[in-house]
């Protein structure tokens, strides 16, 4: 069972960066926090978007991509009221989309550099 539910944590990571490849995120860094003591989440997927229009735009590939290729929906969204960090609940998975000043204004990734974190290569 333990097997069947990590396959279908990393599907679900892989769709998610898949979408946000879709809509051209940048600096896409997955951070798996399974081997921290009493995680509250296993996974982030963090990235970035040029503008508020390009955040937005992420965030609905995101959820467009992971429903039409896995059948898998948010349990929740936050922030597309001003679209400057936009949340995508997806249980034990968060997605963070954020304005390049507020990513490094919070460092997530500095937050769980206990974790392990995967930088996603750019696309060319």
């Amino acid at each position: 069972m333990a097997k069947k539910i990590i396959d279908e944590n990393a599907l679900l990571v892989n769709k998610i960066v898949e979408g946000i490849q879709e809509m051209k995120g940048e600096k896409i860094v997955t951070v798996d926090m399974s081997q921290i003591d009493n995680y509250v989440f296993r996974n982030f997927v963090i990235c970035e978007g040029r503008s508020n229009t390009h955040i937005t735009s992420i965030a609905d590939s995101v959820k467009e991509y992971v429903r039409e290729q896995i059948k898998v929906k948010p349990f929740a969204t936050d922030g597309y009221a001003n679209s400057q960090w936009i949340a995508l609940d997806y249980g034990d998975t968060i997605v963070h989309i954020l304005l390049p000043e507020l990513r490094e204004f919070y460092d997530l990734e500095g937050l769980w550099e206990d974790a392990v974190l995967t930088r996603i290569p750019e696309f060319e």
